[in-house]
Order: structure tokens, then C-alpha cells, then sequence
């Protein structure tokens, strides 16, 4: 079988593993996630039959039902880093939740409730990691800014290497 068709097959029931890629693609560096997702969809490896890539955009609540049963989700977004434009960070719901933190990821408030609305219905995911990018442009634009656009080979292989799959992969 090939890549593509594993990738473009209709899923039969809830895959155990998510990769969701959330974002404003109108935002420039604000959707990051999305950028990734897309990425991850068009490689040229195959991704484990378990895992789905979804592009999560600004799903809000409607994120509960994406959700909804998985065992992993990995999520890729924008964030609030105390760290330099184009630094790439690797946080937990933990980090997220944090009480004397400011809010990481941009889309945080979106993303917590939907986690506790899914936890409220007992079908949260057991785990979650976030990679999270610190833009370097957020405002009106199609496209990532050069230092963001740059990331993205670099974050595919990041998820990959949280999947366990090897990174040789060509990135689009």
C-alpha cells in the first residue's frame, strides 16, 4: 500500500494516536500548526496505521470530539515561550496549566477547556505533548515568516521522533 493511501484512507473508528496541528492560517506564524499538519500529510513516509494528522485550525470545543478516546495527542502550535522568535519547545499539560505562568500557547484557553470538557465526559487522552513554536510574525498573512517556515522540517521531525518513526523524510 502506498503512503498516500494509508494517509487518505477513511479512518473506520478513532485511530489511538493524534497529531493535531492547530492555528489561524491567516495569522502568518500564528499557524504554525496547521503548516505542520499539512507537512506531516504530504510526506513521503509512512505514518503508523494508529496515528491520525489533523488540522485543528481554531476548533475550539469542536477540538472535544477530535479528541474524544485518543491514547496520544501531539500538538502543534504557537506559543508564549520566554524564549527567542523561532524557538521550538517541547511542553506537557502540566506546563500549560501551571497557576503562576502566563498563558503558553496561544490558543490555550481553546485547548484546556476542550481537554477539560473531554476529562468531564471521561474521554480525555492519556497523554499529551505540545511542541510548541515561538512566533516571530503574528498578523494579517497567508504565509510563515522565513524564520518559521524554516522550523518546519525541523518540527516534522520532532513529531516523528515522538511517534518513534524514523525522520527521513522529504518535507514539501
Amino acid at each position: 500500500m502506498e503512503c498516500s493511501e494509508v494517509l487518505c484512507a477513511a479512518p473506520t473508528a478513532v485511530r489511538p494516536i493524534l497529531v493535531l496541528g492547530i492555528g489561524n492560517l491567516l495569522l502568518r506564524d500564528e499557524g504554525v500548526g496547521v503548516h505542520v499538519a499539512q507537512a506531516l500529510n504530504g510526506t513521503h513516509a509512512c505514518l503508523p496505521p494508529e496515528v491520525d494528522v489533523v488540522d485543528g485550525a481554531t476548533a475550539g470545543f469542536g477540538l472535544v470530539e477530535i479528541l474524544a478516546g485518543r491514547r496520544k495527542v501531539i500538538v502543534i502550535d504557537a506559543v508564549r515561550a520566554p524564549a527567542e522568535a523561532g524557538s521550538i519547545v517541547r511542553l506537557t499539560i502540566d506546563d500549560l496549566v501551571a497557576a503562576d505562568t502566563a498563558p503558553l500557547s496561544l490558543h490555550e484557553a481553546g485547548l484546556l477547556e476542550a481537554l477539560a470538557a473531554a476529562r468531564r465526559l471521561g474521554i480525555a487522552p492519556q497523554e499529551i505533548v505540545i511542541l510548541g513554536v515561538r512566533p516571530d510574525i503574528v498578523d494579517y498573512g497567508l504565509e510563515l515568516s522565513p524564520l518559521v517556515a524554516a522550523l518546519v522540517p525541523r518540527i516534522v521531525e520532532l513529531v516523528l521522533e515522538e511517534l518513534g518513526v524514523a525522520a527521513a523524510v522529504e518535507v514539501p
